[in-house]
């Protein structure tokens, strides 16, 4: 069986990473990498032992789908061409600058008959993973990603950087339609919003709170999950994962230690039994573990991990909260 010819788009931070794990691949052949600078991209030609594509043309000739890690700006452009020559598109995220734009790939996709899987990579987090076997209905979730600055990825706000990771798992966990967005934020060292809150509610009457700052002293990658009956303490960043709950009267409580960090629980005037306990975290790369799903989905049918539609409607909730902080700053401008 002939196996399935990958290229990488892109020479960047992401773009070595993938053609790094791509050639590790056994399943696939990683056929060649194209950047805008070739001498970036001859480099990493040399060091993975594949070709160094001079266009895009070539790219298109040799491969039968692509990792498309060029900067935010350039996606739908990348994408859009691949597509029409029935290239299957693995795009880092977020899939596109706009909803516009996210919606016109969708559609090509379905006319080509071939797919887009987005790279919100947290979703195959380790510590994300460790909750498979919970039930998760949450009430409200905050979320911290902050970030030391990093030159690269500026030509996005950090709505589309950073918060959109976060915006993607929302949706995928809370599955209700939003109700309404509150949000502001500022411009600090680029020309587009570097720190971002947003405020969102849910029809089914969740509410998260997402905060996000590219310019901070101690960098954070925590969401934590409250519902009615449990808590949970995702630590993206360190792989761990804190859980606390209290068990129905059926739940056998040998192996479980109550929560005493939670202070003298006993001795409220309505005591539970709150256990607390922190799951086994699987070794995993995430990277490596969206890039398998990605090879699954084109050769064994398997549904797609991060589907366009999925990325396309995080990409219209980023839009909504940027243009919503872009109408804070000029308010605070005019006072």
């Amino acid at each position: 069986m002939q196996k399935l010819r990958i290229s990488v788009i892109g020479a960047g931070h992401l773009g070595k990473i993938h053609t790094k794990l791509w050639k590790s691949n056994e399943n696939i052949e990683l056929v060649g990498i194209y950047d805008i600078d070739p001498k970036v991209s001859a480099q990493i030609a040399r060091e993975f032992s594949c070709k160094q594509f001079k266009s895009l043309d070539e790219v298109i000739t040799n491969s039968d789908a692509v990792t498309i890690a060029t900067p935010t700006s350039n996606h739908y452009r990348t994408a859009r061409q691949m597509l029409e020559h029935k290239i299957h598109c693995f795009i880092e995220k977020p899939i596109t600058s706009t909803y516009k734009e996210a919606q016109q790939l969708l559609l090509l996709a379905a006319e080509h008959k071939v797919l887009i899987q987005v790279g919100h990579v947290e979703r195959f987090n380790p510590a994300l993973i460790a909750l498979n076997n919970e039930e998760i209905s949450p009430i409200f979730i905050e979320v911290h990603r902050l970030s030391q600055f990093k030159p690269r990825a500026t030509d996005v706000s950090v709505i589309s950087d950073l918060m959109i990771h976060d915006i993607d798992i929302m949706l995928w966990l809370v599955r209700s339609q939003i109700k309404r967005i509150q949000a502001n934020g500022v411009s600090v060292l680029t020309n587009t919003p570097d720190i971002a809150n947003a405020r969102i509610e849910f029809e089914n009457g969740a509410v998260a709170n997402l905060t996000a700052s590219r310019i901070s002293n101690s960098p954070m990658r925590k969401i934590r999950i409250f519902q009615k009956n449990a808590y949970f303490s995702v630590d993206f960043a360190n792989q761990s994962v804190d859980v606390f709950k209290i068990p129905d009267n059926n739940f056998d409580l040998t192996h479980y230690p109550l929560a005493i960090n939670l202070g003298s629980i006993l001795e409220a005037e309505n005591p539970k039994n709150i256990i607390f306990y922190r799951p086994e975290v699987p070794q995993l790369n995430a990277i490596e573990e969206e890039q398998k799903s990605f090879v699954q989905s084109i050769i064994e049918k398997f549904p797609i991990a991060v589907p366009a539609q999925d990325a396309a409607e995080a990409v219209r909730i980023a839009n909504i909260i940027e243009r919503k902080v872009r109408k804070y700053e000029k308010g605070i401008l005019k006072r």
